[in-house]
């Protein structure tokens, strides 16, 4: 197959990225943050605020670039964060961005795990923000992307759901009593993903629009048991 030549991203050629104040490396290639992420990522940190720990423990799923975790590491001194990824260059990415930004080695470990597969423990705090880009839906992507950003990092599956259902099947296990969840989404899948946790018992939820008023997340509370 013979593609046209096309532009590298600006942000790889570049090296980096800022995201909430933090320099972000690319030279593995991660995908690229996004300022939609951002946008919500920065909103997650005034609920976390509310969290009355002397220690919030927080896990940054599908992590990719590290961006998240390390963004709540520099903002919520008292948290702690796990970073699971399963692409080995990405596992690397977020040592050399942990290291970057001078996060300390007591404050984080960084797990192998595909979703919950190497998880171990549970959390006050779940950040996901995982592939849901729908195959059915390739062409609306731009070819840069395509050609040049991790396309693992991208689809997951025809409607791309596959990811976010077996993310949603399970988050409960991993979350202490009223731990929260945030997690990003195609707006088109917003009502599958309300019926699925309509049908859950002891959780809240609501979702936020991004700065482009498309719904992006969702924020999900895990109730006390009594």
């Amino acid at each position: 197959m013979v593609f046209k030549e096309k532009q590298e991203q600006p942000d790889y050629l570049v090296g980096s990225v800022d995201f909430l104040g933090s320099k972000i490396d690319l030279s593995q290639k991660p995908f690229i943050p996004r300022s939609e992420t951002e946008f919500w990522v920065e909103k997650s940190l005034d609920k976390l605020q509310d969290i009355k720990k002397d220690k919030i423990y927080c896990l940054d799923l599908f992590s990719g670039s590290g961006c998240i975790g390390i963004s709540v590491l520099k903002k919520i001194k008292n948290s702690c964060c796990d970073f699971g990824e399963v692409d080995k260059n990405f596992l690397k990415q977020i040592e050399i961005n942990l290291a970057g930004n001078k996060i300390s080695g007591e404050r984080r470990k960084i797990i192998k795990t595909n979703i919950f597969s190497g998880v171990k423990k549970k959390y006050d705090c779940i950040f996901a923000n995982p592939p849901y880009v729908a195959e059915n839906r390739i062409d609306e992507v731009e070819e840069s992307v395509k050609m040049y950003e991790p396309n693992k990092a991208l689809f997951a599956g025809e409607d791309g759901m596959f990811f976010i259902r077996k993310f949603l099947k399970e988050f409960e296990n991993y979350l202490n009593d009223e731990g929260m969840v945030f997690m990003e989404f195609d707006p088109d899948q917003k009502k599958e993903i309300e019926d699925l946790l309509k049908a859950k018992k002891g959780i809240k939820f609501e979702f936020w629009e991004d700065q482009f008023k498309k719904f992006r997340t969702v924020f999900i509370k895990k109730q006390a048991q009594n």
